[in-house]
């Protein structure tokens, strides 16, 4: 019979200004109630004829086409943003910072996933006010960073970004390698407002956003890249990552995660630095690649990683299955590696993300299988002992059950018939997970890893780790479960419910839940159980 649903996986499932003048325009609208943002988020008629500005262009050029973008100031209505998308936490920072009489706004990539209706992954502010205003302004808040400092707010468990216009200046000043002038006929807000956009990394992400007038800035041509769904640098792509080389990680994952083609220069470009990656620092390294697979992203982000020969220099042992498996920079099929993270995709969201051990446990199992392929009915047994941290004896009992077929397609997959018993098929998953563990000490030494690729000449060779001592060993033990004797009872979840609060945090039973879900539902799909 078919493995009933409750008894093993319910889911298939950035000048500086005169700051003063920013604040008498300010003081001129402290009537307004500010109870909430969308009582102050009156409908505006504002339309493209009425901000029509040629912007003086950067002396090396930017854009791909070399033609001056159009200014714009767009009604957010007629965008189809509705301010009950942006998160209480936001809200509160927005209505406090705007009471005090500064200017705010929501800029970045916020403003990109509102215009398209998706859900924000966060929402950054930029004011008018200085850090040390804003402090002042919070009870809980911080300053952070040294070179580019920002205000971390504490909202309850939320925390939200806000930078100041004074700060972004500073940065612009010493980082500039061009001089803008100010366009004729504009005045200092859209100045402001502009060069502050040209420091962002991508166009998309320089949509600038007034949730009380209602009112989207384009001044880089942003409006027009969401429309063509393409992601293009700001500034010339080589002078971009120049200056900053995370960008194009940042790259990677917006068009994962949009489904996003970058534009002909920005495209060159990312393969052109793909080595500036290697001088990253590892934490930077961690914190994108967590923003790629934790994310609801995974499978998309590793396939441009991989196109692009950036997967070599971040996960040479990943990129080392994919070219001995003859797998090409364009290739349309799948593999195990990329079903498993496509498996965890269903399940996540950027609201709703997972702790990074969930993602490198992924890793840790799929190379053991690369190293030594399993029986089907071991990776089941082994999936369902993990799972909640049950016991090894009932979860083989259950995968003894099992008969719907299982994907046959995988090399990970050995195609045995052999009749196990309950002790044998026992101590084969005690094996496998001795095996994983020893997988993730492989992805965690240098030695090994900087000899992934060695028999391809012709690919960069790295020794790149990023996944820390204190995470590889929240990762082993994940699977302390998987061991003889007397253990907690199975106890199935909740008809299906994830507790995204507690994967996030990266609680141990609820990574352990969706680590068995995903690895049961790649090995047994659905579709082939209802075929």
């Amino acid at each position: 019979m078919t493995i009933a649903i409750s008894q093993g996986f319910a889911c298939r499932t950035h000048l500086s200004f005169n700051l003063p003048l920013f604040n008498r325009v300010q003081k001129a609208r402290q009537s307004f109630s500010v109870a909430a943002i969308e009582s102050l988020a009156e409908s505006v008629n504002v339309h493209k004829e009425d901000f029509r500005i040629s912007p003086a262009r950067d002396v090396n050029g930017g854009n791909d086409d070399c033609k001056p973008e159009e200014w714009k100031k767009l009604c957010s209505k007629e965008l189809g943003i509705r301010t009950s998308r942006i998160a209480k936490p936001a809200k509160v920072v927005l209505n406090v910072l705007r009471k005090k009489g500064y200017e705010v706004y929501l800029v970045g990539g916020c403003v990109r996933d509102l215009v398209l209706k998706r859900t924000p992954k966060d929402f950054d502010i930029l004011t008018s006010a200085e850090l040390k205003e804003v402090m002042r302004a919070f009870p809980r808040c911080e300053i952070v960073g040294r070179r580019f400092p920002i205000c971390h707010v504490h909202v309850d468990d939320a925390i939200v970004e806000v930078s100041s216009f004074s700060t972004i200046g500073r940065k612009f000043g010493r980082k500039s390698k061009s001089s803008m002038r100010k366009p004729s006929g504009c005045d200092e807000y859209d100045f402001v407002r502009w060069r502050n956009c040209m420091q962002r990394d991508f166009t998309i992400n320089g949509l600038m956003f007034d949730p009380f007038a209602r009112i989207v800035y384009d001044y880089i041509g942003g409006m027009k890249d969401i429309q063509k769904a393409k992601v293009r640098c700001i500034i010339p792509a080589s002078t971009s990552f120049a200056e900053d080389c995370a960008r194009i990680l940042r790259g990677i994952r917006i068009a994962a995660r949009l489904g996003f083609r970058f534009s002909r220069e920005t495209s060159h470009y990312l393969k052109e630095f793909s080595d500036s990656l290697l001088r990253l620092d590892k934490g930077r390294i961690h914190l994108e690649m967590n923003y790629m697979l934790a994310y609801g992203s995974a499978e998309a982000s590793l396939r441009l990683l991989w196109k692009f020969g950036l997967l070599e220099i971040l996960l040479p042992l990943q990129a080392s299955y994919l070219v001995s498996h003859g797998f090409r920079r364009r290739d349309k099929r799948s593999n195990m590696l990329l079903s498993l993270f496509a498996s965890l995709d269903k399940l996540l969201a950027p609201d709703r993300p997972c702790h990074s051990c969930l993602w490198v446990s992924i890793l840790a199992f799929h190379e053991a299988l690369v190293e030594q392929p399993r029986d089907a009915l071991v990776i089941a047994a082994f999936s369902i002992a993990v799972h909640r941290g049950g016991s090894l004896s009932e979860a083989v009992d259950i995968a003894k059950q099992i008969s719907q077929p299982h994907e046959t397609s995988f090399h990970e997959i050995s195609q045995s018939c052999y009749a196990y018993t309950k002790d044998e098929l026992m101590d084969e998953v005690i094996k496998l997970a001795d095996s994983v563990k020893s997988a993730l000490r492989q992805l965690t030494d240098e030695n090994i890893v900087s000899q992934a690729l060695i028999q391809y000449p012709q690919a960069p060779q790295s020794d790149m780790v990023f996944i820390s001592w204190a995470l590889s060993l929240k990762v082993c033990s994940m699977f302390d479960c998987v061991k003889r004797g007397r253990n907690r009872r199975f106890v199935s979840n909740r008809g299906g419910e994830i507790d995204y609060e507690s994967l996030a945090l990266g609680r141990l039973d609820e990574v352990r839940d969706i680590f068995g879900r995903v690895v049961f539902d790649t090995v047994y799909p659905i579709q082939l159980a209802t075929q």
